[in-house]
């Protein structure tokens, strides 16, 4: 028996969080490069219209929509339009992050654990839950954006660590709760990636730190936003319409040790 074929992704809309930068945008345009319509969900409409034009110059089109995810009502808010504007949703990209607040358990503030709680774990939660009526109505899928962080420990980011780990266990419990409504839910657990994000913490670390973030990974070097926009898509993609639950390391072999 074969399951229900998926419609080509440039019939598709996608809403990605935090498509305004970083691995959001390099998502956005991969998918727009295979014709897939696109909604931005994030706070900077000034960094989003980049995400646009490169849309644009793709041949697709695209949206900005306001939304901080660590508010429900601006997430619902945030789906509905994207439906309103596009006739349905067949894609939802949690992508939307916050920053590693460095600190052991016994210095991490409270507002600090909860910050990374709420747009890491929250966010993602609150986006599926009024997309997920949308994703079941088109047979669409989830892909959520955790880290390797989810997967092993490292020090001074218990905050991170935990919040990215549930994620990784959000998705596992919504793969198991609506495989039989044909919906797929997936993530990718980047190693470190440059992005805008990453380049200011080197500035914070001084010289060299670019040279130290490279040599963690087995590679050698960190990765392009590109190449976990790449895995993303392969997950939201009919090739991978047997897989549902993963968890995908695009670490440059990190977590393999």
């Amino acid at each position: 028996m074969t399951g229900t074929p998926a419609p080509p992704l440039s019939s598709r809309v996608v809403l990605i969080s935090g498509g305004n930068s970083g691995i959001g945008r390099a998502t956005a345009l991969r998918f727009a490069q295979a014709g897939a319509r696109v909604a931005i969900a994030a706070r900077n409409a000034d960094t989003a219209a980049g995400t646009l034009k490169a849309v644009d110059a793709a041949g697709s089109e695209g949206v900005f929509i306001e939304c901080d995810v660590r508010d429900p009502v601006q997430c619902e808010r945030a789906v509905a339009s994207t439906v309103a504007q596009f006739g349905g949703l067949n894609v939802l990209v949690n992508n939307a992050g916050t920053i590693v607040r460095e600190a052991t358990v016994a210095d991490l503030s409270v507002d600090a654990w909860h910050a990374q709680f709420d747009v890491n774990v929250n966010g993602a939660f609150y986006l599926s839950k009024y997309a997920l009526p949308h994703l079941i109505a088109s047979k669409g899928n989830i892909v959520n954006v955790a880290s390797y962080a989810g997967l092993v420990g490292f020090p001074q980011a218990p905050g991170y660590c935990a919040s990215k780990g549930a994620l990784i266990q959000l998705t596992r419990a919504m793969a198991l709760d609506h495989a039989r409504d044909g919906v797929r839910v997936n993530c990718v657990c980047p190693g470190s990636v440059q992005t805008p994000m990453i380049e200011a913490a080197w500035q914070t670390f001084g010289e060299g730190a670019e040279a130290r973030w490279a040599d963690k990974h087995p590679l050698g070097r960190v990765a392009q936003p590109e190449e976990v926009a790449a895995a993303i898509y392969y997950l939201a993609s009919a090739q991978a319409s047997f897989i549902t639950g993963v968890a995908l390391p695009v670490d440059g072999g990190i977590t393999a040790g």
